[in-house]
């Protein structure tokens, strides 16, 4: 309880008129409505219990406004809180994009991979959290995290470690696919029983794992099925043409050039708020009255608000990222994921289930009280007043679950360009759908070498970039003449997971790296 509120309530009928006496010491005040004083009971009980969104609203106001540090600092301070350590792994996953942002790849990952763990260990049953959570609310369970939120985590580890090394990608990117077939499955196959065969598929690691392997400049095959799937799942990407002609060629690039592949975060992603489910509150009230009417002893009126969590998008001005290379436009990106279609849809699919929940959870507080009555054999009028005033105060009290994952974009976008092996100048800069622009340019430089792949990351929730432009490791550090290879060098590159190695430093030349490093 928030807030608990001892009162001593009494009845007394005057000329057909029902009043409130509330004792208070040894005074009395007398009160014309039994209904105002049970709802200002409420109100009462609920004041002073702030939801995940209200505690992350700095967070999120802060991150996108390009105040990052302010951002970070009250993530560690809600960290800090034992009072909130059931919220512990979203508030890592909101710093997870700080971290992306703030040009540090590798830190993200690791981030990403603890909560990725910990989601996957939540998936078990816990019977007496469960219980619990039915005579409090579902702030009170260990967050698992939302079924796109769990795909998702694995689509921007394969992000981050491209930007990072690039030599973990492909293995994230594959379970992207593997999570969604996992989620859909176990739900079961009865398509009357299981939203989750509805569910959209995220495109964004089919895409990745194609862009590596057509990179090995073999397994053409495995790209072209990867990018089939892309074409399937998100049918508005106009590229996936071009790329299955692409690789069903077998070409890569033309020779001395490479390519640039530019990955944008476009837009402010979903996010969850409270709301009053007005139509269920009524019709619980309803048959709260019938009850009471016909039984043995009253029921709790239901006038404390039904509170659920619902999945909201905000508008965004931002539609696409303009690319301009050596002064001269190369295009917009195009969108491989939508991250806030999915997430309505998605949750539209469950939203069913978690009104249920929220209706069982009203009735079980209910059927408790009731069953308090009969046990102690109340048949007092005052003493079923007051167990009726401390129940509704009881259902004040929750709270609707909005924890989420609240930093994503509103898109994942992509574009990719064949350029001339050597070192280039790319700008950034945020557009409308039709390619207008929105806001200034952002600026990098690069190395594009001959016959592979160059990557960028960037951030765009709004007109302005949040964080830094992001470079692959490889393609910000080198600096070679003119970034072109030999026949001979071609020929010597060993290809591996989306990263070529050359034989005088192949992997396994290297010390294994830490167990922790494993994806």
């Amino acid at each position: 309880m928030c807030v608990r509120r001892a009162l001593r309530l009494t009845r007394s009928v005057s000329e057909g008129e029902c009043f409130t006496e509330l004792r208070v010491g040894c005074r009395m005040k007398r009160s014309p409505s039994l209904t105002l004083r049970v709802s200002l009971i409420a109100l009462l009980a609920a004041a002073g219990c702030s939801s995940y969104a209200d505690r992350v609203r700095d967070v999120r106001n802060g991150f996108y406004s390009g105040n990052i540090a302010t951002s970070e600092k009250i993530i560690a301070q809600e960290l800090r809180k034992k009072r909130h350590a059931k919220e512990a792994d979203v508030l890592k996953l909101e710093r997870a994009m700080i971290e992306l942002s703030s040009g540090k790849p590798a830190v993200a990952e690791r981030t990403l991979r603890d909560v990725r763990d910990r989601f996957d260990f939540l998936e078990q049953k816990d019977l007496a959290e469960g219980v619990a959570s039915y005579l409090t609310d579902d702030t009170h369970r260990a967050y698992a995290g939302e079924d796109y939120e769990k795909v998702l985590i694995r689509a921007f580890l394969a992000l981050s470690n491209l930007m990072h090394d690039g030599g973990d990608a492909n293995a994230y990117a594959l379970q992207v696919n593997d999570k969604q077939r996992q989620i859909i499955e176990a739900a079961g196959n009865n398509a009357d029983k299981n939203p989750k065969l509805e569910y959209k598929r995220v495109a964004l690691g089919a895409y990745v794992n194609g862009m590596l392997r057509e990179s090995t400049l073999r397994d053409y095959d495995e790209a072209k099925r990867s990018i089939q799937l892309v074409a399937n799942w998100e049918p508005e990407f106009g590229s996936a043409k071009q790329d299955l002609e692409r690789v069903t060629n077998g070409r890569h690039s033309a020779p001395g050039h490479g390519v640039l592949y530019v990955f944008t975060l476009v837009g402010r992603g979903p996010y969850k708020e409270e709301r009053n489910e007005v139509p269920t509150q009524a019709a619980m009230l309803i048959v709260d009255h019938i009850l009471s009417a016909v039984g043995k002893h009253s029921v709790t009126p239901t006038f404390a608000p039904v509170k659920v969590p619902v999945v909201v998008v905000p508008r965004n001005q931002v539609q696409s990222v303009s690319i301009t290379v050596d002064g001269q436009p190369s295009g917009l990106t195009e969108t491989i994921t939508d991250v806030g279609e999915l997430a309505v849809q998605q949750y539209a699919a469950i939203f069913p289930r978690v009104l249920a929940r929220t209706v069982v959870r009203r009735t079980i507080k209910k059927g408790s009280l009731y069953a308090a009555k009969e046990f102690g054999q109340v048949d007092n009028p005052l003493a079923e007043l007051a167990i009726d005033a401390a129940g509704v105060a009881w259902e004040a009290t929750e709270n609707a679950d909005t924890r989420c994952w609240g930093l994503l974009p509103n898109k994942i976008q992509v574009r990719r360009i064949e350029l001339p092996a050597g070192s280039h100048q790319v700008a950034l800069q945020p557009a409308s759908s039709s390619g207008q622009p929105l806001g200034g340019s952002q600026i990098t430089q690069l190395q594009i070498f001959d016959a592979r792949n160059t990557y960028v990351l960037a951030n765009f929730p709004g007109t302005s970039m949040v964080g830094q432009i992001l470079v692959n490791q490889e393609a910000s550090a080198a600096t070679p003449l003119n970034g072109e290879l030999t026949n001979e060098q071609r020929e010597a590159i060993i290809f591996g997971e989306g990263v070529c190695w050359p034989k005088k430093g192949k992997p396994g030349d290297f010390p294994e790296p830490p167990s922790e490093d494993i994806p």
